[in-house]
């Protein structure tokens, strides 16, 4: 079979393909190795690939398939995972010095899930240090590019996962989310990304950088694929204290999407220009703007009650993030001190030494950055008016939530204020960077699952972005699905010669 019509399939489609013995599972393996071959050099999605095992594997998922039986839903398809995850006897970096010829001994829950489902893991995927970044320019490695454009940033800190699926380098992947990390490069890439509920997925194997945010999740072309593999990836686990378990998604009821009825909320705080202190703004492109309109319109035409309602507490969600986002990750980061394991300074002479000199060369600018401003809120100076006041308002967040939900089913948003930046771009302003979190760090916060989805016809890929109360990944789906149906028609006429506009 040939490469492109291999990449026609989704990821849950090229596995019943392969049970059914229409296409191999060695020549899945193969096209994606053919694709990094030509591309890789130029996007630079992988921090390191296994192709020799790979290819292993698949030759052993095509002599299950002659031994018939009962086959795993991702049996022999080809998946990428964040190079934060961890996959034992395989190289993880985090995208750092720091961790450069790290080998872990186990395997994250959640990577460990996708083997038992069948997935073949064919590398790790690049990512922003320690997933701290907006771009994924911010990795020792050297910066990720968007496949769709490799003048344009994929997004961060998930953007190898987001650049090796939207590439056709791998048939889906699982990036991590701490403020939006799944999201963001989805909506970058013209992909579908998801947050799940905070807790449903396990963080046993996954490498610290804010412990009350931090989540797996899928990252792929189709809804579809991500409900199934968010199905296959959730549930309690007895290594990690804070997972839950949860209901599974009704992937067949998605086929329908019946929004019918459904009630949507638009903080209007997510949809306009916000100003910040010190001068600073955020505005929403026009490509953006008019995206959300036309979701809006044709949601409206198919019987969902759309409103704009105000949620002032979202205006200090960014404060909120970056206050406990860095307390967090300065105290996760602490473990990296040069005597237990990763990078050390060979020039130390002392202890102290030691320590200043593996952390000053083992971490990168924005990392540091981080632990010198979560160190700074947890001082004892600054811990009552900082961190303290930064949960106090987290709280309330939640509450405002709570509320919402109570008179809609999901709310929507844009997922980035705007489409794709030129690499470079997001070098320029830190405080710019960090304000354009926005619209994805407020679930982060609350611990509500989220969903970024490719929508409208602007000439750069465009996320719409649906939040919903803990557990409602049934809910954001179904919109979401919406959306995905529609779009998947205006494509259907543009290729038969139509105009593309419904």
């Amino acid at each position: 079979m040939i490469r492109d019509e291999i990449f026609s399939f989704s990821a849950f489609e090229l596995a019943r393909k392969i049970r059914e013995k229409q296409i191999r599972a060695k020549e899945a393996v193969e096209a994606v190795f053919q694709n990094i071959d030509e591309r890789e050099s130029n996007i630079c999605a992988y921090i390191s690939l296994d192709k020799e095992a790979a290819m292993k594997e698949a030759r052993h998922c095509d002599e299950q398939v002659l031994k018939g039986g009962g086959l795993p839903p991702l049996f022999g398809v080809p998946v990428a995972v964040k190079d934060n995850l961890l996959l034992k006897g395989r190289r993880t970096t985090c995208g750092s010095r720091m961790l450069e010829n790290y080998i872990p001994p186990f395997t994250a829950t959640c990577v460990q899930k996708l083997q038992e489902a069948g997935a073949i893991i064919i590398g790790k995927t690049n990512m922003d240090e320690f997933g701290m970044g907006i771009s994924t320019e911010h990795s020792f490695f050297g910066p990720t590019k968007n496949p769709l454009d490799p003048a344009r940033v994929p997004g961060g800190s998930s953007g190898g996962s987001a650049a090796a699926v939207s590439g056709d380098m791998a048939f889906a992947a699982l990036g991590t989310d701490t403020g939006g990390s799944i999201r963001q490069p989805a909506a970058y890439c013209g992909l579908v990304g998801l947050r799940p509920t905070y807790g449903t997925v396990s963080r046993h194997g996954l490498v610290a950088f804010s412990s009350s945010m931090d989540t797996a999740g899928p990252l792929t072309r189709k809804i579809r694929d991500a409900a199934g593999i968010c199905n296959i990836v959730t549930g309690a686990d007895v290594k990690d204290q804070t997972s839950v378990s949860c209901p599974k998604i009704d992937i067949s009821s998605l086929e329908n999407a019946p929004v019918k009825g459904m009630r949507i909320g638009i903080p209007r705080e997510l949809s306009a220009e916000t100003d910040f202190e010190g001068g600073y703004s955020l505005a929403v492109s026009p490509e953006v703007k008019n995206t959300l309109t036309e979701a809006v319109r044709i949601l409206e035409e198919e019987g969902a009650r759309v409103e704009f309602f105000d949620m002032p507490i979202l205006s200090y969600a960014v404060e909120m993030y970056y206050i406990l986002s860095s307390a967090e990750a300065s105290s996760n980061l602490s473990r990296f001190d040069g005597i237990r394991y990763g990078y050390r300074d060979p020039d130390a002479g002392d202890l102290a030494s030691l320590y200043i000199g593996t952390r000053s060369s083992g971490f990168g600018l924005e990392v540091k950055r981080r632990i010198l401003m979560g160190n700074y809120v947890l001082s004892t100076e600054h811990f009552d008016d900082c961190y303290r006041r930064a949960e106090s308002a987290r709280k309330k967040l939640c509450r405002s939530f709570d509320a919402a939900f109570s008179r809609f089913d999901v709310l929507l948003s844009p997922t980035a204020p705007q489409v794709a930046p030129l690499l470079g771009e997001s070098g320029k302003d830190t405080l710019q960077n960090y304000i354009s979190d926005l619209f994805t760090v407020p679930a982060s916060l609350a611990g509500i699952p989220a969903v970024s989805v490719p929508f409208g016809n602007a000439s750069l890929p465009v996320g719409m972005q649906f939040m919903g109360p803990r557990f409602g990944e049934q809910s954001i789906l179904t919109a979401a699905r919406f959306l995905e149906m529609h779009q998947e028609g205006r494509k259907q006429k543009e290729l038969k010669g139509g105009t593309g506009n419904a």
